[in-house]
Parts: C-alpha cells; structure tokens; sequence
C-alpha cells in the first residue's frame, strides 16, 4: 500500500504541475491578445491566487511525501512535514469548498480557465490531499496550538491580498486595481469593504474550523496503510 500511495502522490503532483503550466499558458495568451505590456504584474498577480499556492503547496507535500513513503517505512514523518502536510491539507480541504460554494460559475481575473485544469486544482487536488491525511500513513499527532500555525499563512495571504489589490493595475479589465477573488474586491459592492470584512471573516472561521478538523483526525483516527 505505502507503494501504492507514493505512486497515486506523485502522480497527483504531477496533474497539477501540468494544470498550473496549461492555465498558465492559457492566461499568457489572453494578456498578449488583451494588449497587457506589464506581464511581470499579470505574472504576480496568477501567483497570488490562493489556489495556486495550496496547489504549489501540494506538489511539494506530495512529491516528499511520496519519498517519505518510500524510505521511511515503519516510521513516522518527520514533525516539520507533518505541520506542513497538515497546513496544506487544510488549505486545499477550503479551496474546494469555497471554489465550488462561491466561484464556480464566477469567470476568475486569471483569464479564460482551461476546464480540465480548473477541474484538477479546485477538485481532484483537494478531494486527494483530504484523502491523503485520512489514509496514508506516517501521520503524527498534532497539538491543538498547531491550529495556529495553519491560520498564519491565511492570514498573511489576506493582508497581502488587501494592501496589494488597491495599488496594483488591471490591463486586462482596464482597472486601476485587482483582486483575485470577486468576494475580495470592495469596488464590485455597494458595502465596499464591509463586504469584504463579512467574507474575510467567514473565510477565517471555515480555516479555523477545517483546521480543527485536521488536528482532531491527527489525535483520534490512525492512518489504514500503516505498512
């Protein structure tokens, strides 16, 4: 089973290096098309989606994951790559809930999405990285302070987020600011920022919850591939 698993890990890393590579393209295409002349900009700004983090995050914790699984048998990871793993895990388990609750239907500033690869990063990635902390082996018990380390990253997105969007222009919209997400943006409500303050907030007590969610797996539900 362990061999099984590093198999399925690696090969879940590598879907979503391809549909990060092929949204990419995609998007390039659309800035040229679209006149954009700053592309170092259009390239911050497909960098700063939280999706493609968790996802990036997600190759990472795959591919050493699947090492892990290969080299470490019998033992448990190392704690360092069990906080992560944990972290990614909840960041992924939220990127698709809220994809699928809130954006779905929502056309992204990211530029025409390629179905498939919208399909890999905001389902198929998420559906594995809950299955992975549920099933694979090497899981260590977390804390519950650990829920603390897992909201920073959030955090630190969100702030980022929110001193960046007003200060950073839109060629393809013709917008002097950009936002990743509609629900971020205070100029698509007539609430402005209270708005934002109600999804931000709303966004922080799902983390917070997901992240008790993946701590309490950790502390009470043994992994099935123990070998």
């Amino acid at each position: 089973m362990r061999i099984l698993f590093a198999v399925i890990r690696v090969a879940v890393a590598v879907a979503i290096v391809a549909a990060i590579v092929a949204q990419l393209n995609q998007s390039v295409s659309n800035w040229l098309a679209g006149g954009v002349t700053n592309l170092a900009i259009s390239f911050t700004n497909f960098f700063s989606f939280f999706t493609i983090e968790s996802n990036v995050g997600t190759v990472v914790v795959c591919l050493i994951g699947a090492f892990f699984l290969l080299t470490r048998k019998g033992a448990a990871d190392p704690a360092w790559f069990n906080g992560f793993r944990a972290a990614i895990a909840t960041y992924m388990i939220v990127t698709g809930v809220v994809y699928n609750l809130l954006l779905r239907n929502v056309e992204l500033p990211q530029g025409t999405t390629v179905p498939w690869s919208n399909e890999v990063l905001h389902v198929i990635a998420p559906l594995w990285m809950l299955l992975d902390w549920l099933l694979v082996s090497g899981r260590l018990a977390l804390a519950w302070k650990s829920i603390w380390f897992i909201v920073i990253f959030p955090l630190v997105w969100g702030i980022y987020t929110l001193i960046r969007g007003p200060i950073t222009p839109d060629e393809m919209q013709g917008n002097s600011y950009w936002y990743p997400y509609p629900f971020l943006n205070p100029n698509l409500s007539p609430n402005g920022y209270l708005s934002v303050a109600f999804y931000i907030i709303l966004i922080a007590v799902v983390i917070g919850l997901t992240a008790a969610g993946v701590v309490w797996v950790s502390r009470r539900k043994k992994p099935v591939t123990a070998e």
